[in-house]
């Protein structure tokens, strides 16, 4: 297909434009997905740049609504970081449909065509061994949650009971003897529960180790909120893999295997993919790419 030469592209008739560039590539992206894709709202339609052995996925961009200025305080707003978000993955997606890609950060904007090149250039070797290593692999993600701790409280505070006499009759037989006791109780509770998290997290880590040896790469992630998960039980392990999509069926029975063994222990075991790998394609990463294969 063809790609659009280095330089600035036309200003758009509704004010000059930056060059958004979502990723990089070295395989040719059909024209019929770029037609098909979405980019950023008031942007101009999908189209590949060529960098020296690359091509980038680019996108022109009105400097008013994503110049220095404007575009910080947007992202601020929860619906304006989303739509970007969103719309900067669909770019990234396009890049991947024939091979590999290294996603490039949200919002990476140049003056024109010309810098971004030179941008992308400049790394070419470091780049190279990046999509060398991608290539045929992707990201999968594995989480594990539980057990849910049971915070309903197994003694009776005596100082409660002296508010509430209505309740000592109907709590006499499970109430402890004094304060002494309760709080002996509340200990022995207090140590169980610290116990059962740390068996639980000792077997998290052995579902992430298990699955670091099907697997070319691992990074683990912090694990997530309540408020991101939707459920009071603890995320033990958020974890992502680089897999070979030929040893696809192996991970995925191994991950498997371990689902079946947490659930004896409470706990659960999810797998979600495949996935573009950005999680493998953050500046430290390419960098250490780099480092692994020239030995240094």
């Amino acid at each position: 297909m063809s790609t659009v030469p280095a330089g600035r592209p036309p200003e758009r008739a509704d004010g000059p434009s930056l060059t958004c560039v979502f990723a990089v590539t070295d395989a040719a992206v059909p024209p019929e997905v770029l037609a098909g894709t979405p980019g950023h709202d008031g942007g101009g339609p999908l189209r590949v740049l060529a960098a020296g052995p690359f091509r980038l996925v680019v996108q022109d961009v009105p400097a008013a609504a994503f110049g220095e200025e404007s575009l910080p305080e947007r992202l601020n707003r929860p619906d304006e970081l989303g739509r970007c978000a969103r719309a900067h993955h669909r770019g990234v997606a396009a890049a991947a449909t024939t091979g590999p890609v290294v996603p490039l950060p949200l919002a990476t904007l140049y003056r024109d065509d010309r810098n971004a090149v030179r941008a992308v250039t400049d790394r070419e070797a470091v780049l190279r061994v990046l999509l060398d290593r991608l290539r045929d692999r992707a990201e999968w993600a594995v989480k594990v949650h539980g057990p849910a701790v049971d915070l309903v409280p197994d003694a009776v505070d005596p100082a409660a009971l002296r508010h509430d006499p209505g309740a000592a009759a109907s709590t006499a037989a499970h109430a402890p003897a004094d304060g002494r006791s309760y709080l002996r109780r509340a200990s022995a509770r207090r140590r169980t529960e610290r116990e059962t998290r740390e068996q639980a997290l000792a077997r998290a880590h052995a579902v992430d180790r298990e699955l670091r040896r099907h697997a070319v790469a691992a990074t683990r992630h912090r694990p997530q909120s309540e408020q991101l998960t939707g459920t009071r039980v603890p995320q033990l392990l958020n974890a992502a893999y680089l897999v070979d999509d030929a040893r696809r069926a192996e991970f995925a029975g191994a991950v498997d295997r371990l689902a079946r063994e947490a659930a004896a222990a409470a706990l659960e075991v999810t797998v979600s993919g495949p996935w573009i790998p950005y999680s493998f394609a953050r500046a430290n990463t390419v960098d250490d790419a780099v480092r692994r294969e020239v030995g240094a």
